[in-house]
């Protein structure tokens, strides 16, 4: 591995740290090299806050102010060159000439889209991209699939015994270990949303929170057609923000936390949700649900990874897996589970 690519992989390192915390923003990392010594590194940590070529500039020492004239600046996605919540990243790097910039992946926003190149470009810059463009486009997924594709990132996940069965019908199984609950915890602080079926909120009883792990709670998602769940619910404990989406009009209510949305539960059911969440700057969704919701996301098509825990235990009998489309895998060892990630390409 060169020299340049250990610096965009730091870029990587960095931009992870903002975890759950920039959404529908994406994961940005930047380091500022002159003379093969980083000067500068930052990431964006918080959505509407500065982004990371700001900080990374911002994190310069006084006395190294004017090497920036003859650095390099890594960035792991392309600076954006509109006005948001914050100025263009593109300006920020003219502002302070800096001669060079090297980025990993190109953002599908519209209205920068390869456009931040050209201006660096006009502007006297020196550009390359593409430096471990598999691994950049890959930690950029999320918002690219958002801004291109109009709705969230989408990951289903489940659990199966060894013998392809998710559970038992009216029976609450559970079949990984702790430890796999605790990796889904961590995911929940990781994604935006998450989302049920009346059946699985009405026999498992989920909080569908994170309690095992550091960071905050998804939106929690049930939906209800008929609103036959009980208020009783964990669901409805209005401790994190919670749609109910359903059929049927509700009164007014004086929960805080939880809002019910209308939809028609007919063939566009997870169409038109996903546009909605999309609307309401929703960029990843973590479907949780049985495997009649999951094999609906499958027969659309609406779906980016899956992610699948089979336990070590037989159930004999019961509710059949999903079927995902054949595609390749990596498998994970957790503890006495096994983990699949599955993609959609």
């Amino acid at each position: 591995m060169n020299q340049e690519e250990l610096y965009i992989k730091r870029c990587f390192d960095l931009a992870r740290l903002g975890k759950g915390k920039v959404s529908p923003n994406p994961l940005v990392g930047a380091v500022i090299v002159h003379n093969n010594r980083i000067i500068g590194e930052g990431y964006h940590s918080a959505y509407g806050k500065a982004h990371a070529e700001v900080n990374a500039i911002a994190s310069i020492k006084k006395q190294d102010k004017a090497l920036l004239k003859e650095a390099t600046i890594y960035i792991s996605l392309e600076p954006c060159c509109i006005y948001a919540n914050t100025p263009p990243c593109t300006d920020l790097i003219i502002e302070h000439k800096i001669p060079n910039v090297v980025f990993s992946s190109i953002d599908k926003t519209p209205d920068v889209n390869g456009k931040s190149l050209n201006l660096l470009k006009r502007a006297g810059c020196n550009v390359s991209y593409g430096l471990l463009h598999s691994k950049g486009d890959q930690l950029s997924r999320i918002r690219n699939t958002f801004v291109a594709k109009k709705r969230p990132y989408v990951i289903l996940k489940y659990a199966q015994s060894k013998d392809g069965f998710t559970g038992r019908k009216g029976e609450n199984i559970w079949l990984t270990n702790s430890i796999s609950k605790r990796l889904v915890h961590k995911w929940r602080s990781e994604f935006d949303a998450i989302l049920i079926g009346t059946n699985t909120a009405q026999i498992d009883d989920p909080r569908l929170t994170n309690r095992l792990f550091f960071g905050s709670s998804p939106l929690r998602i049930i939906l209800d057609r008929n609103l036959r769940l009980s208020e009783k619910l964990n669901v409805y404990d209005d401790s994190v923000k919670t749609w109910i989406v359903t059929e049927k009009e509700f009164v007014k209510t004086t929960y805080d936390n939880t809002s019910f949305i209308n939809l028609k539960f007919d063939n566009q059911l997870i169409s038109n949700l996903l546009k909605k969440l999309h609307d309401a700057n929703i960029s990843s969704l973590m479907v949780e649900g049985g495997a009649e919701l999951i094999n609906t996301f499958i027969a659309h098509n609406l779906w980016d990874e899956a992610r699948v825990f089979i336990a070590d235990q037989f159930l004999n009998h019961g509710l059949k897996a999903p079927t995902l489309p054949k595609s390749s895998a990596t498998e994970y060892k957790i503890g006495t589970d096994q983990l699949f990630l599955f993609k959609n390409q």
